[in-house]
């Protein structure tokens, strides 16, 4: 297992951007699936997007063409970059990982609070 921290939350307007950062500590990203889901309120915890290569991203259908994934491996950091944002986005944004062989994600960060006011 790897120990995840996100950061970047906050709160913005409807139509601002953000980017959340997924760092790991220990070993490196490169390896590893790395997703974002979120939890908003009153809500269950929903997929947002995946990445193990850039060929190999998936992003739900109420975030395409607006969040974008990344990875910076000499930071051993997986961003999520958020624009456009909707009060419909307010969430806990959680970074998870998984092996390729793990039929779930294993390793979970805290989570990060964004808000978007509109």
């Amino acid at each position: 297992q790897v120990q995840l921290l996100e950061s970047g939350g906050g709160t913005v307007q409807a139509g601002d951007s953000l980017r959340l950062s997924c760092v790991s500590s220990g070993r490196p990203l490169g390896t590893y699936v790395v997703g974002w889901f979120r939890q908003g309120p009153g809500k269950q915890r929903e997929f947002v997007a995946s990445t193990y290569t850039p060929t190999a991203t998936n992003y739900a259908d109420s975030v395409k063409g607006r969040f974008a994934l990344s990875r910076d491996k000499t930071r051993n950091t997986v961003y999520l970059q958020m624009n456009n944002l909707e009060p419909e986005d307010t969430a806990v944004y959680y970074c998870a990982a998984k092996t390729r062989s793990d039929a779930a994600f294993r390793s979970w960060g805290q989570g990060t609070q964004v808000t978007v006011s509109s």
